[in-house]
């Protein structure tokens, strides 16, 4: 008997996703660093308002359609209208404090251009917004609940609250298959924001699973799913045009309310890191697991 037929499930990481900037379309890469927080650079920027409050695709949809593209040395910014803009990797400025929901945490403003890019771009005719993109301060402790993790101290950046997502192919299949029936068109996995899809097991099996065991280049990185991921409006919303329309929400509250978070509608699973900080996760590596009983 292999090591592998010791656990109950196997799959595969069949995509990986990064959202640099919080609530910006992410960036598909084939392999990513597991961090402490999560994947590098994973929500290590933030927009937030005057009053240095974080604001998400839930106020402005238009967020969507700002696309990040990571280079050697910096993240560059493209959206419909706008000249790209060149954030380097290393590049901080003024210290701040700034608000994601409860939390009040350290973060360096990233100066007026920045600013003024976001600004321009995310204000309506007759609605002028005054925004600034801010980066998470690392040196700061931001962590996920407690009460969810176990007593675990994990941390994140500028997440909702955990460090990971995981999704999962045989899921979305699911739910296009509920939308068909429904007389709409498939979606993309893209509009739940994982960091992780997993292949090889079927519809919302990651709900069910204690830990995964992802076997990397550098040994065996271990990933403990904790709280079903509620769903907010933002999976209605188109990623490639910023349109909201309701079909997505609606078809999944007619399967998918959890009681494990009070009836709310959830899809993928916020996972806490236990072991494999610096590992490189990649696209086909096995991932094994047993299901949780409780």
């Amino acid at each position: 008997m292999t090591a592998s037929d010791a656990f109950d499930l196997q799959a595969r990481i069949a995509r990986l996703f990064v959202y640099p900037i919080k609530s910006c379309a992410g960036v598909e890469l084939p392999e990513a660093l597991l961090t402490e927080t999560g994947l590098e650079f994973d929500r290590a920027w933030m927009v937030v308002d005057e009053h240095r409050e974080f604001v998400t695709q839930r106020e402005l949809p238009r967020m969507v359609l700002i696309r990040p593209q990571m280079k050697y040395s910096e993240l560059v910014l493209r959206a419909p209208g706008m000249l790209a803009l060149h954030i380097a990797f290393d590049r901080v400025e003024q210290p701040v404090r700034v608000r994601v929901w409860d939390d009040e945490v350290a973060a360096y403003d990233m100066g007026d251009i920045a600013a003024q890019w976001f600004s321009d771009f995310l204000s309506e005719p007759g609605r002028p917004r005054r925004l600034r993109l801010v980066r998470f301060d690392p040196e700061h402790r931001r962590l996920s609940s407690m009460k969810w993790t176990g007593g675990v101290e994990a941390l994140n950046q500028f997440a909702d609250g955990y460090p990971l997502l995981v999704a999962s192919e045989g899921s979305l299949a699911e739910l296009n298959a509920r939308l068909a029936d429904g007389g709409h068109a498939p979606v993309g996995i893209e509009r739940f924001r994982p960091n992780i899809v997993l292949t090889g097991i079927e519809a919302h099996d990651e709900d069910r699973l204690e830990v995964l065991h992802v076997r990397t280049g550098e040994g065996e990185a271990r990933l403990q799913p904790v709280k079903p991921c509620a769903r907010c409006p933002i999976p209605d919303i188109d990623p490639a045009t910023a349109a909201s329309s309701p079909e997505v929400g609606d078809t999944l509250r007619h399967y998918r309310a959890d009681p494990r978070v009070d009836g709310a509608i959830t899809f993928g699973m916020n996972c806490i890191v236990r072991e494999g900080v610096e590992h490189l996760l990649k696209v086909g590596q096995p991932v094994a697991a047993n299901y949780r009983f409780d």
